[in-house]
């Protein structure tokens, strides 16, 4: 999924994404709630509507961001209370605030409140932590109102603790969320430490109803999930790297803004079929990077996200003819595994 955190995927626009392969795009609840706010989203009847985007969002509920306000903010059993990384303000996010707050914004996808502990942090914490995330999750289900229209997924949390991983999955489960987060992985923990959580949780998610990991990652970190039983991925990445001048391709990442690209008239890939690499040089996108030009980040953007929705799009068809292993492996070779860091 694209990330839009603030009802925008960032220099591009939803005729591009559409244009690309997107199918479904996230936004986030923190950003949104501080500005616009839910209530101006909601006078629009919501964020389709708003962002003139007609298919599927999915918004999280600010769990990692108030997590990431160190200093800002204060947990109780009741909520968040927090500071506006903004102007200061303060608010106070509680589950139920959380859900009506995505109530109000109309994602097709809503996440529950939960406490992303940090990394590394004691067993002793994140056994507490979970109580609150499970707390959390039955009282944001109880006043979901939306249910026909929303679907609300449970988050997993535990850290890197099999034990409180499968102690939060079977509770959550008992609660029957349509679909199931993966949350508290990729905060700093090792990638190993990583896959082994997800290898586990394959074994005890349900099988028919959808597992997203969220906040993951490179291009070897989808395949390698996917692997281990993850249907759904979200990342900065892709979009971030790029308008920084770091593109993904099927060969490797590519740095444009390298002297060796400044009489390189071939496209960013010869084998994709992107806008960009349809159209443009690499010494013309890295002339746009060293002169300050947005359509630099633009084209670099664009052509870094086609490239992370045609690798899901060619990882599900390998799934459908019975040979992913064989896919995974031919992406590694070509990847060389410079992705991997």
């Amino acid at each position: 999924m694209p990330v839009g955190t603030r009802a925008t995927v960032k220099t591009l626009s939803p005729e591009e994404l559409e244009n690309i392969g997107s199918q479904i795009i996230l936004g986030n609840t923190y950003h949104l709630y501080l500005r616009p706010g839910h209530e101006i989203i909601k006078k629009t009847e919501g964020l389709h509507n708003f962002m003139s985007w007609d298919k599927p969002i999915l918004t999280d509920s600010g769990g990692f961001q108030v997590m990431s306000l160190q200093g800002l903010r204060k947990i109780t059993s009741e909520g968040v209370k927090f500071q506006s990384h903004i102007d200061g303000s303060y608010h106070m996010f509680t589950p139920e605030k959380v859900i009506e707050i995505q109530n109000a914004l109309g994602a097709d996808i809503i996440m529950s409140f939960d406490e992303c502990p940090p990394y590394p942090a004691t067993k002793k914490y994140i056994a507490e932590s979970l109580k609150l995330t499970l707390d959390w999750a039955k009282r944001g289900k109880r006043i979901h109102k939306k249910v026909d229209k929303q679907a609300l997924f449970g988050i997993v949390q535990g850290g890197i603790f099999e034990d409180l991983r499968e102690e939060c999955t079977e509770k959550l489960m008992e609660m029957d969320f349509p679909g199931y987060a993966i949350g508290g992985l990729a905060v700093g923990e090792i990638k190993e430490d990583l896959l082994r959580i997800t290898k586990f949780m394959d074994t005890i998610l349900p099988q028919d109803k959808p597992r997203y990991l969220m906040g993951v990652g490179t291009p070897m970190d989808l395949l390698n999930n996917i692997e281990n039983g993850i249907d759904m991925f979200d990342c900065v990445m892709p979009t971030r790297n790029a308008r920084k001048g770091t593109i993904f391709t099927w060969n490797g990442k590519m740095i444009i803004k390298s002297a060796k690209y400044k009489e390189d008239f071939s496209p960013i890939d010869e084998n994709c079929k992107c806008y960009t690499c349809q159209n443009f040089s690499r010494a013309y996108i890295r002339h746009l990077f060293n002169v300050d030009e947005i359509l630099g980040m633009r084209l670099a953007s664009l052509h870094s996200l086609f490239f992370y929705l045609d690798l899901m799009s060619q990882a599900r068809k390998a799934i459908i003819k019975n040979r992913f292993q064989e896919f995974k492996q031919e992406v590694s070779k070509k990847l060389n595994g410079t992705l991997e860091n």
